[in-house]
């Protein structure tokens, strides 16, 4: 089992974005689609026909299988269920963000290839947000990496031991902020409209149809659930077992169901008490998680916790 723990990333994750639209629509006084909806939609892309731009390069087609690859190579590096895996070796966080950061640099590859105007701002967009969130990521990590002195994720679940100290605080508070942002929540994103003014990641799918669309979509609920798994793994690893026995695993996996509902109803939440900000006041937000990530690693180097 410990094999293809990844593939439960692969099958809930559309389910997890079905969660959260649901709580979403309860905290706003709507009915909102069932959970199952993205699990339809996916469907009804793979069967309807594709329209490609014929100005288009290989880059265009290749983009939506290189992300849904590199998303699900992420998956296999990163513990759901048990810290034993025979690809833990390759967990690293490093390795992790390089893999994130390869989707995303076909994406904006992508949405420049078209040549529409909002392809480009879409991709302009998404790398001035990176270049903010991923130094944020990182050192928000390190604070959890150091105390457990490895960077190897598996590593870091097994002998994460402190919940509450104030550097694990204010680094989990960093890594929720940029979790927002990696996902293309409001208030730095909304994924629910394509308004051309407030638009990012959708900017970058506008020319997509059919099967590569239904790729690219599935890659981005997995990416949702990886990076919430990565939260709880780190600042949250009880009930992550290394045993890989079967009621152990069980336990486990009813454990992290709880956690990623628990996830989602926070995502929901968060979006539904916050307005979207305007794109020149993402720096101020992201900068200040940043000064967070900081914060939270210095404290620890001064106060050991």
């Amino acid at each position: 089992m410990e094999y293809l723990q990844f593939i439960v990333i692969i099958i809930f994750s559309p389910l997890i974005q079905g969660i959260i639209k649901k709580v979403k629509a309860a905290m706003q006084g709507r009915v909102g689609p069932g959970v199952f909806q993205p699990y339809y939609d996916l469907v009804r892309l793979l069967k309807k026909e594709m329209v490609i731009s014929g100005v288009t390069s290989w880059v265009f087609r290749a983009t939506p299988f290189i992300v849904f690859a590199s998303t699900v190579a992420a998956a296999m590096i990163i513990p759901v269920i048990t810290t034993r895996s025979p690809f833990s070796a390759m967990g690293d966080v490093i390795a992790l963000i390089y893999i994130f950061a390869l989707g995303r640099f076909f994406m904006a590859l992508a949405g420049l290839d078209a040549g529409t105007a909002f392809g480009g701002e879409g991709s302009s967009r998404e790398m001035a947000v990176a270049m903010l969130v991923e130094p944020m990521m990182m050192l928000s990590i390190f604070t959890a990496a150091i105390a457990a002195g490895s960077t190897n994720i598996a590593v870091i679940a097994e002998k994460q031991d402190i919940f509450y100290s104030p550097s694990h605080v204010l680094a989990l508070s960093a890594f929720i902020v940029a979790v927002v942002a990696e996902t293309g929540r409001i208030p730095v994103d909304n994924p629910d409209t394509h308004l051309e003014l407030t638009m990012i990641h959708e900017g970058m799918l506008l020319e997509y149809s059919g099967r590569y669309l239904a790729l690219m979509e599935w890659a981005h609920f997995m990416k949702q659930m990886l990076l919430f798994t990565l939260a709880v793994d780190i600042f949250f690893p009880l009930g992550i077992p290394a045993a890989t026995g079967l009621p152990g695993l069980a336990a486990s996996f009813g454990i992290y169901s709880l956690k990623m509902v628990l996830m989602a109803v926070l995502m929901a939440a968060i979006e539904s008490s916050r307005a979207k900000l305007r794109f020149f006041q993402l720096p101020s937000l992201l900068g200040g998680a940043f000064v967070l990530a900081l914060l939270s690693l210095l404290t620890y180097i001064m106060m050991g916790k």
